[in-house]
C-alpha cells in the first residue's frame, strides 16, 4: 500500500488537485498533501497537531511543523498513519461546520 492508496481508501470523493506543486487531497476545507523530495516523501497538513499522536509513538520519525518525512528506509505505520489523515480531515470539517461555513 502507498501513501496514496491509503488517504483515496479512506477518502474515496476527495479532490485532487495540485496545491504548491504538491498533490493535494480535499474534502470542502479540509486537505492533506504529499510531496516527493530527494530523499523522503512528506505527508503534509495544515497543523503540528494532526501529528501528535504519530509523533508520540514514534519519535524517532522526522518530521516538521505539519509534515511527516518518510525516507525509503523508514517503516509506514499505516494504521496510525491513518489517524492522522482522519484528524486532519476531520478537524478541519468540524472547525467549519462550527462557524457555520459548512461547504462539503
Amino acid at each position: 500500500m502507498s501513501i496514496h492508496e491509503l488517504i483515496l481508501q479512506l477518502y474515496p470523493d476527495a479532490n485532487i488537485d495540485m496545491s504548491y506543486k504538491m498533490p493535494t487531497y480535499s474534502i470542502g476545507d479540509a486537505w492533506v498533501a504529499l510531496a516527493n523530495q530527494k530523499q523522503y516523501i512528506s505527508l503534509y497538513t495544515c497543523s503540528a497537531s494532526h501529528l501528535e499522536s504519530y509523533k508520540q509513538k514514534h519519535p524517532r520519525q522526522k518530521t516538521g511543523k505539519g509534515c511527516i518525512n518518510f525516507r525509503d528506509s523508514d517503516e509506514i505505520y499505516y494504521d496510525d498513519l491513518e489517524l492522522v489523515i482522519r484528524h486532519a480531515i476531520k478537524f478541519v470539517k468540524a472547525r467549519v461546520r462550527q462557524h457555520g461555513k459548512n461547504k462539503t
